[in-house]
């Protein structure tokens, strides 16, 4: 009985087992379906989102290629474009002929294709073609009745290209106009200077014992003599003349054997005297001049003097600037000498430069090429075939504001007559437009020694990024550009190199910064 007893449980638990475990599977198998449907509905899920923005990314593609539509033949915004361009030129054509009915239409059409394009910008939205058809009907029919008034396409044509000419003309005037304005500010002086010239002139006026120191000056046997180291600078500008003077004799080994030739004008010839005969200058020589004076520099000699009375030069530049041309009459018992721009500061003794061998040319000059755009063609009209045939394109620029002058071999070689000649080829501004830079680097092609680039460091009136070890090795900064030191649009990083050569303890100098 026990055994069977035992039997029947075994059997049992074997049948509750088996149920079991079959329930575990029947579980299991249901729980992978439950996670996989749900998995399965999640991956639908994320698939519909994507699908979802993915549509909407294509359509704000869609929408914000308008550029495109304009591009596009077919598009009806590329049509109101093309018909509202040609709308345009037949209302010029009707204000012309004084027919203002139709300028009117054809304004306010014009007008509405205008608001058109921008709501269609705005909203990112193609143009339909139930807004686009009104639009191109009537248009289509003003532009017929434009063609009906006689305004046909040859005559659109030509109206049209007189009209462009005249653009042209007015846009070529502009830049004309610009850089003329540009010069005027740079050349201009703030008021207190201005104060101070008024001043010296006074001073002039009312001492008699600066006159007969000045005539002392221009007297001296110093003048005239080649042992000594000579200046010539030709300037308006009596603060940037004393700062040119001061920087140099201030940094010169022997600045009692310096002599600095200014040649000014009869305005600031006063004032110019008053001021170098008052103040020291460290023992050096200084003589004034005034243009006028040169009463051999006239029209029958110079081209120059005598195109002057044509409205291209005589509105934009100055006679000063053209006596760097003459300097061998000028100075007629002079060897060498050295030519300063009124712009420039002095850092280091220039008197080196007096016995440097020039091999035989005029010109020492540091020369500018190794700048791209500092190369002749950039400079000079080499379509004219005058310039083509003597003068390489490619040829290396050089820069004016310190250049060495051998004057024996300047009067050997007639470099004045040179100039000259070129100078009367430009008569109608066909080789260059304006300036002396042009006219220079021809009147001293193949004529020109170049220098060490140190003696000379270009740019600080325009470039603000120049390399400070290099200002710093340089004997010559030269301010040439617009953005003067003097001046309030001047680069403040340099400002500092010229003020300190400039005397602003002078009793005029204060008083006129105050009052």
């Amino acid at each position: 009985m026990r055994r069977r007893a035992a039997r029947v449980r075994w059997r049992l638990s074997i049948w509750i087992w088996l149920f079991l475990g079959f329930f575990s599977l029947a579980a299991g198998f249901l729980i992978i379906i439950i996670l996989h449907h749900q998995t399965q509905t999640q991956d639908r899920l994320q698939h519909h989102q994507l699908l979802d923005r993915n549509a909407r990314n294509i359509q704000v593609t869609h929408k914000l290629n308008l550029t495109k539509e304009l591009n596009n033949g077919n598009s009806y915004a590329r049509q109101l474009l093309e018909q509202m361009s040609l709308a345009k030129a037949y209302l010029v054509l009707a204000k012309e002929h004084n027919n203002l009915h139709l300028a009117w239409q054809l304004t306010s059409k014009i007008r509405n294709c205008q608001s058109l394009l921008s709501k269609a910008a705005m909203r990112a939205d193609p143009i339909t073609q139930q807004e686009a058809k009104p639009l191109i009907i009537s248009l289509s029919s003003l532009i017929l009745k434009s063609q009906d008034a006689h305004y046909d396409l040859a005559t659109t044509m030509m109206t049209m290209k007189s009209h462009i000419q005249a653009l042209e003309e007015r846009a070529n005037a502009a830049t004309v106009q610009t850089a003329f304005f540009g010069s005027l500010a740079a050349e201009s002086l703030p008021k207190n200077l201005c104060c101070v010239n008024v001043k010296l002139v006074a001073d002039w006026i009312k001492n008699e014992t600066i006159k007969e120191l000045a005539d002392e000056n221009n007297n001296s046997p110093r003048l005239l003599d080649n042992n000594v180291y000579h200046f010539c600078l030709f300037s308006d500008n009596l603060v940037a003349v004393s700062a040119v003077v001061n920087s140099t004799v201030s940094n010169a080994d022997h600045p009692k054997q310096l002599v600095f030739h200014i040649v000014t004008n009869r305005a600031h010839y006063a004032a110019m005297q008053a001021w170098f005969v008052t103040n020291d200058f460290k023992g050096s020589m200084i003589e004034i001049q005034k243009v006028e004076d040169l009463t051999w520099l006239n029209a029958s000699y110079s081209p120059v003097v005598r195109f002057f009375g044509s409205p291209r030069i005589q509105m934009y530049e100055s006679l000063l600037n053209h006596l760097r041309f003459y300097i061998p009459e000028i100075y007629p018992h002079l060897e060498k000498i050295i030519f300063l721009d009124d712009d420039v500061i002095v850092q280091k003794d220039l008197t080196p430069l007096f016995s440097l061998d020039l091999h035989g040319n005029v010109n020492g000059a540091v020369e500018t090429c190794l700048e791209a755009h500092r190369r002749l063609y950039k400079y000079l009209n080499f379509s004219n075939p005058v310039l083509s045939s003597k003068i390489d394109p490619q040829g290396c620029g050089w820069a004016f504001g310190l250049n060495v002058f051998d004057l024996v071999a300047w009067r050997n070689a007639s470099v004045t007559s040179v100039y000259h000649y070129w100078e009367e080829q430009n008569a109608d501004g066909n080789l260059w437009k304006l300036g002396t830079l042009p006219a220079g680097l021809l009147t001293f092609y193949g004529r020109t020694e170049p220098l060490d680039r140190r003696w000379h460091v270009l740019g600080l009136g325009f470039d603000v990024s120049i390399d400070r070890r290099l200002i710093e090795s340089a004997a010559v900064v030269h301010f040439n550009g617009n953005m003067k030191p003097w001046l309030k649009i001047g680069i403040e990083r340099y400002r500092a190199l010229w003020e300190r050569y400039v005397d602003k303890s002078h009793p005029y100098a204060v008083e006129c910064a105050t009052s």
